[in-house]
């Protein structure tokens, strides 16, 4: 079976359309108030703001449409041998046809192509699918959070060796 989507890395065509998709989903799970990845400046340029060095995003496209996207970059305020999981959020349709668990591939090869040695990632209570995907991945919880993200809302720390 072909799959329905691809997963290429972020243009800035992409801009709007992953910008509005972080602003549909985040609401979604409550992750809308102050301390959570919706209010950082990058939202509306991400193309620019993953061009940067040791960092990517990539987008899920179908059918022409963004339906979703994720990226890995250094951990603000972290150790520079640990990247950080982020802003990786799915429209509805893109939930459930392995496009999470494609793009957490893609994000874990760049961050291994890029030299970091481990991911660490934020999430809250709530977003059970998105925890479940982490751990398939191997991901394993840990108690409190790394580095200096701003995300003070998020209650859920996870990280992998790489």
């Amino acid at each position: 079976m072909s799959r329905s989507y691809q997963i290429r890395p972020i243009e800035a065509r992409d801009d709007a359309a992953v910008a509005a998709i972080i602003r549909r989903v985040m609401p979604e799970f409550g992750a809308d108030g102050p301390g959570f990845a919706i209010h950082d400046a990058e939202v509306d340029t991400m193309s620019t703001a993953y061009a940067k060095p040791r960092s990517a995003y990539f987008v899920v496209e179908s059918n022409g449409q963004v339906i979703g996207g994720g990226g890995v970059a250094p951990l603000d305020g972290g150790d520079p041998n640990v990247c950080e999981l982020r802003k990786m959020y799915f429209l509805p349709e893109a939930r459930g046809i392995g496009a999470g668990s494609a793009m957490m591939l893609q994000c874990l090869d760049a961050a291994r192509t890029h030299g970091f040695k481990r991911c660490y990632l934020e999430t809250l209570t709530g977003m059970d699918a998105a925890q479940a995907l982490y751990a398939r991945h191997g991901f394993r919880r840990i108690d409190a959070p790394m580095g200096g993200t701003g995300h003070f809302s998020c209650d859920r720390f996870f990280i992998l060796d790489l």
